[in-house]
This record gives structure tokens, C-alpha cells and sequence, in this order.
């Protein structure tokens, strides 16, 4: 089963909708994987996460959105994603999370190889 992590900083005002917007795209895919809930509470937690940002969501220590995760670095603050459509967001887009879990699906069906 693949691994979910969802990390956070409790002073980011967008963490509690993104936790919402995991939790209704596993749904709508039909996935009952557990999410294992991250709290981000200083620097040192920061450093140990590499956390570039509150929401951030890993599957399979996949960021879902590893391009904007390398732009932050690592930063005790709140992030932003940049959406399909060029707009920035508080949070990642349902087509973001959506194609993180799937990927994560089509890699562990049985005979899958890792790319």
C-alpha cells in the first residue's frame, strides 16, 4: 500500500481545506489508503522534513507538485502551488493529487515496474 504523508504547519490557514481535498480525491478514486498527519512545529522539524511549505502532500515521498517543491526549498511558512491553468493557489489541485495517487496505484499493481 502506498505511503501518504500530509505535512503541515499549524499557523498555515490552507492546511485544514487541502487535508479535505486529499481525503475527497482518495474517495473519488476509491482508495482507503491511510494518511499519515504531519505536524511541521519549527525549523529543526523544517530541516528533517526537507518541508517546503504548508500543505505539503507526499506519496511515496513523491511531492505532488515536485517542481514547485524544488523552487521552495525548505521554509517554515505557508505554500504556494501554481495551477494547471498558471493561477496560484494556497493548495494543490484535485489533477495534482489525482495523478500522484495513480501514479502510486499503477506502481504498486502486481508486475508493476518502478520507472
Amino acid at each position: 500500500m502506498p505511503e501518504i504523508q500530509f505535512l503541515y504547519w499549524e499557523d498555515c490557514p490552507s492546511h485544514p481545506e487541502a487535508w479535505q481535498l486529499l481525503h475527497e480525491v482518495l474517495a473519488e478514486e476509491g482508495l482507503d489508503w491511510p494518511v499519515e498527519r504531519i505536524l511541521v512545529e519549527g525549523d529543526q522539524d523544517a530541516q528533517r522534513w526537507h518541508f517546503p511549505g504548508s500543505p505539503t502532500i507526499r506519496v511515496d515521498g513523491q511531492d505532488v507538485d515536485p517542481r514547485g517543491a524544488a523552487q521552495m526549498g525548505v521554509a517554515l511558512a505557508c505554500r504556494v502551488y501554481r495551477l494547471e491553468d498558471g493561477r496560484f493557489s494556497p493548495v494543490p489541485s484535485r489533477e495534482m493529487i489525482r495523478q500522484r495517487l495513480l501514479a502510486a496505484r499503477r506502481d504498486a499493481a502486481p508486475g508493476a515496474t518502478s520507472t
